[in-house]
């Protein structure tokens, strides 16, 4: 089978808006066994539109349509769907007294404009929203069924959920579900990794996937859902290949962070200089993290309350030190100053501190660079909460210096 979705609108076009529907409809069905073969985008314009559905019925078995069932002229997608099946925008009553039913409840009379969305193509078959005014419908073009959807996110997924993907359920049981296992690494370059597992045999159904944003590459298998021992398998012979720079499985760095800090009771308070703030930012994104969060210092880099006296890791452990005493935290985790691409990170807890100078592989644009910074921090507490061994190696960062200080010593 193949699918498709077809997104409309002018802000979505232009990238006025960031269409999270598409992504957010990408991964729910292809959960459920209905991956996608193809995502398409078209402005508010009629013979646009009447153009790509008809592409789109040539070329797929099914597709999801989003955005313009609304009141306004630029609304036009029931009437690109009726010019294109070749038959009459007609008065749906039943959609017609379900608004009046709306407006009436909210004691104001409906806008002579709603009347539009219940002109639907006489071959529609209605799909319900109970919670907004535009009334998705299914219908064929050519030979495919086509699935008319709101852009409001609400509205559209309520509808996904509770409409489409039942009936597609129902009219291809054989569909089994899928599953996709995340692997999310640090360090690495996707080429590495690549070289790495791309001489795994998998079985049928399974297949490896790439994704890299900055600073991470995460490693994707997918795979049917049902098979839990095959999966369980392949995952450890994954897992084997990219331990060293695995940095979390099937959840965000900073939310397993945030989850090892709430399983061991530990509070923490960080210092920033080269991460600029980007560091506490992204901490206390976690809910975790932030019911064990301390405080959050951000110094500029000409700050002298530690100097470091020509010796910036033994500026960086004095920081995490002084940190970690004064907001009386389990941990403290420090960035510290950054030049000429050189910069540190330390870690003081109550069983010694650990540290690391590294140097930038290349120059990166600012906000590349506080992420790859505060990547490495947070690699380091990871390691320590995990109690792996506590620095890792990164094809992007030369180490130039590491350092232990036990507590013994402090």
């Amino acid at each position: 089978m193949k699918i498709a979705m077809l997104s409309t609108g002018e802000e979505v076009l232009h990238g006025d808006i960031v269409d999270t529907n598409a992504a957010w409809l990408s991964s729910v069905f292809y959960q459920h066994g209905f991956g996608l073969a193809k995502r398409s985008t078209v402005g508010d314009k009629l013979s646009s539109l009447i153009e790509e559905l008809l592409m789109l019925s040539f070329n797929n078995d099914v597709v999801i349509v989003n955005g313009g069932l609304g009141p306004t002229t630029d609304d036009m997608s029931a009437a690109a769907a009726a010019k294109a099946a070749e038959c009459k925008l007609v008065l749906f009553k039943q959609w017609l007294e379900q608004l009046e039913a709306i407006y009436a409840r909210r004691g104001i009379p409906m806008p002579d404009s709603n009347l539009k969305q219940a002109m639907l193509p006489e071959t529609a078959v209605i799909l319900d929203n109970p919670i907004g005014t535009a009334c998705g419908f299914k219908m064929l073009i050519n030979d495919a069924l086509f699935y008319f959807t709101p852009g409001v996110p609400s509205e559209f997924k309520l509808m996904a959920e509770t409409q489409i993907l039942p009936d597609l359920k129902k009219h291809n049981p054989e569909v089994e579900s899928a599953a996709c296992s995340r692997f999310y690494t640090f360090g690495l370059s996707e080429s590495g990794i690549s070289d790495k597992l791309d001489q795994m045999k998998l079985p049928q159904g399974y297949e490896l996937g790439y994704r890299s944003y900055l600073p991470f590459i995460e490693v994707k298998l997918f795979g049917p859902s049902n098979q839990v021992e095959q999966r369980t398998k392949l995952m450890q012979i994954i897992h084997k290949h990219l331990e060293g720079n695995t940095v979390s499985i099937d959840a965000p760095m900073v939310e397993h962070i945030g989850q090892l800090l709430v399983d061991k009771s530990l509070t923490l308070s960080v210092s920033e200089k080269s991460s600029t703030g980007y560091l506490t930012y992204w901490l206390n994104g976690n809910e975790n993290v932030e019911r064990q969060f301390g405080h959050g210092w951000v110094l500029s880099g000409n700050n002298q309350t530690v100097t470091d006296d020509g010796d910036p890791l033994a500026a960086a452990f004095a920081l995490a030190g002084a940190t970690r005493e004064k907001c009386g935290t389990d941990l403290a985790l420090v960035t510290g100053k950054i030049e000429d691409g050189v910069f540190s990170v330390a870690l003081s807890t109550s069983t010694g501190e650990w540290g690391a100078l590294y140097q930038l592989s290349r120059k990166y644009p600012r906000d590349d660079q506080v992420k790859v910074i505060s990547a490495a921090a947070l690699d380091l507490l990871r390691r320590y909460l995990e109690r792996k061994p506590m620095f890792g190696h990164y094809v992007f960062l030369q180490k130039m210096k590491e350092m232990h200080i036990p507590s013994s010593v402090l």
